[in-house]
Order: structure tokens, then C-alpha cells, then sequence
């Protein structure tokens, strides 16, 4: 009987380690593609480093696009599963006919994230005050870019006329530029602009989210086929990401700060935490991740104010809200 359980014994000893490698490797993949690296998504990190996509059976592998159209690319060219972006992708593949195309099925932010910066203090900044002055905006045709121009022509401005959009540096180029001596205003998004503002090098003014209104800002998207082939694994993503809300809304902007901190080694935690804030008191996230055909249709005019749009694409063919109601009902 000794010698049975030994037998016993060793074999379970031997089949423990492999059930528990067995579990792991039941965790489902999830090749995620980002545009880019920022504390504006912090949601999506929170859900990573508190283990959040582990326990809905999960596996993030995350990669850094640089770039609206890389990912774009990951997604179309099925390197990624899922791409988080600007849904202006969207519409632009969708215009083009493709069938099995990519579509919204979450919706991370709700603002632009960017915030308008000046050289000097202007505790009583008013957007008027920008006439006759060069600002640095963004990349033309990117989504800063349009959202801000739009902004100007909504309050009668124009480029060229009133004030001197530059979009000629590189986004990443920017704050050196400014800091150069190029342009008396800048667009840019936490943590640096809150970094730069506590060593006195600029001064924030404004925040363009707050002022341009609700649009969907960054997406999380897939292709429809993959949507399709994929409910409850998907379903289980966005379980993870409504996680992650429950928690920032039940923790300080510093846990919130330190609970990432591990996603940004070369930022303090005093500035993420700084930019948490920020992005609470513009209401930059979506917490039901569903988005509104009134939200898209600002976008879309904000396109065809850039002269970026041709054809408008139907609210109900880029966005599938289905899972994100089942998930945050």
C-alpha cells in the first residue's frame, strides 16, 4: 500500500506543475496594437497591472503602433487582434468598401486629451486671445490637428487669417520645438504637459477636450470577422476594462498612479498622478466604453471641417455596441 501511494504521490507531483502550466496556457491571446504609449489610456493599464484580463482568461500582448495608420495596419493585416486608436480609421476603411471590414466595439475616451499651453502665465486665458499668434497643433490631418482647427472655426478664427496653425513638426518633435522658441502656443498631452507647467517652463491654459465636446477619441477596434469569431473572448476584454473603471473610481488619483507606475519607469508617480487628474476633470474616459451617433457625428464634422472626408459613414456600420451593453448594461 506504501509503495501504491508512493507511485501516487510522484505522479501527482508530476501532473501539478503540468495542470498548472495547462491553466495558463488556456489564457486567451490577445495581440493588442496601440497607437501609442500614454497615461490618456489609463484604464487599459490598470486593467493589465491589477491582473484584471488574467482573470477573465486573458493574455494581453501589447505593441506601440506609433501611429494611427500602423495600427491601422496591425489590425487590417491580422498582426493584431485588436487595435486602440482614433475610430477616423474606421471610417476611412469603411469608405473605401472593403468587406470584411474593422469596427468600433468599445469606446476608451471621450475627449481630445491634449491640453493648449502657453509661454507665459494667462490666468484669464480666453480662446480669443489666440489671434495673431502661431500655435503648434499637430500633424495635419491627424485628429489633434482637425479637432483644434475646428475649435478655432467654431469661435470664427481661421488659419492663415486670424492665427498661424503650424503642422509641420512631428508630434513626437513638439515640445523641443516649442521649448525652442517656435510658435507662442502648443497642444500637448499629460504627463508632459503638467511636468513642464511644475518646472515653470509653460503654463497650461486650457484643455481643447473640454472645449471641443464629446467625441469618440480613441476606440478600441477589430475586424468585423474577428468581432464575429470572437463574442466572449471579447466580452471578457471589456469585463476586464469595466474592472479597471470600478477601480479608479473607488481609489485616489496617487493608487490609481502607483497601480500603473510600472507602465511609464521614466515618469514619477507625482505626475502620473498629476495627470489623472487632469483627464478626471475634463471626463476624458468613457466608462461605459458604448459610443453615441451624436459623439460620431461631431467627429465627422470635424473631419470635413479639415477637408479630410469625402463621405460620411453610417453611425451603425462602424460602431457595434452589442458587447459593451452586456457588459456594463
Amino acid at each position: 500500500m506504501k509503495k501504491i501511494l508512493s507511485i501516487l504521490l510522484s505522479c501527482l507531483l508530476i501532473i501539478i506543475p503540468f495542470s498548472a502550466c495547462g491553466n495558463k496556457e488556456e489564457n486567451k491571446l490577445i495581440r493588442l496594437n496601440e497607437v501609442t504609449h500614454s497615461v490618456f489610456y489609463a484604464p487599459l493599464y490598470v486593467a493589465m497591472e491589477k491582473g484584471y484580463f488574467d482573470e477573465e482568461g486573458i493574455e494581453i500582448e501589447l505593441t506601440n503602433g506609433g501611429g494611427a495608420d500602423a495600427s491601422m495596419t496591425a489590425v487590417l493585416s491580422q498582426t493584431a487582434d485588436i487595435g486602440l486608436m482614433g475610430p477616423e480609421t474606421v471610417i476611412y476603411v469603411y469608405n473605401q468598401g472593403k468587406s470584411d471590414y474593422p469596427k468600433v466595439f468599445g469606446q476608451l475616451t471621450q475627449k481630445d486629451g491634449a491640453f493648449l499651453v502657453s509661454k507665459t502665465e494667462q490666468p484669464n486665458f480666453k480662446w480669443t486671445d489666440l489671434k495673431g499668434s502661431e500655435i503648434l497643433a499637430g500633424r495635419k490631418g491627424g485628429v489633434p490637428a482637425m479637432t483644434f482647427e475646428y475649435i478655432l472655426n467654431e469661435l470664427g478664427m481661421e488659419d492663415g487669417k486670424d492665427v498661424t496653425l503650424n503642422f509641420d513638426v512631428q508630434f513626437n518633435l513638439i515640445t523641443s520645438a516649442f521649448l525652442g522658441g517656435t510658435g507662442d502656443y502648443c497642444t500637448v498631452f499629460e504627463p508632459t504637459a503638467s511636468e513642464y507647467q511644475s518646472t515653470g517652463e509653460w503654463y497650461i491654459v486650457a484643455s481643447v477636450g473640454e472645449q471641443a465636446g464629446e467625441i469618440p477619441y480613441t476606440s478600441f477596434i477589430a475586424l468585423s470577422s474577428y468581432i464575429e469569431n470572437n463574442q466572449d473572448t471579447l466580452e471578457s476584454f471589456l469585463t476586464a476594462i469595466k474592472k479597471a473603471h470600478e477601480f479608479m473610481s473607488e481609489h485616489t488619483d496617487n493608487e490609481v498612479a502607483e497601480a500603473i507606475v510600472k507602465q511609464f519607469p521614466s515618469t514619477s508617480i507625482n505626475s502620473i498622478a498629476a495627470s489623472i487628474k487632469s483627464y478626471k476633470s475634463i471626463d476624458a474616459w468613457r466608462t461605459d466604453l458604448q459610443g453615441t451617433e451624436e459623439s460620431f457625428t461631431r467627429l465627422q464634422d470635424i473631419m470635413e471641417n479639415a477637408g479630410e472626408l469625402t463621405q460620411r459613414a453610417p453611425f451603425d456600420k462602424i460602431v457595434d455596441n452589442s458587447l459593451a451593453k452586456k457588459v456594463f448594461g
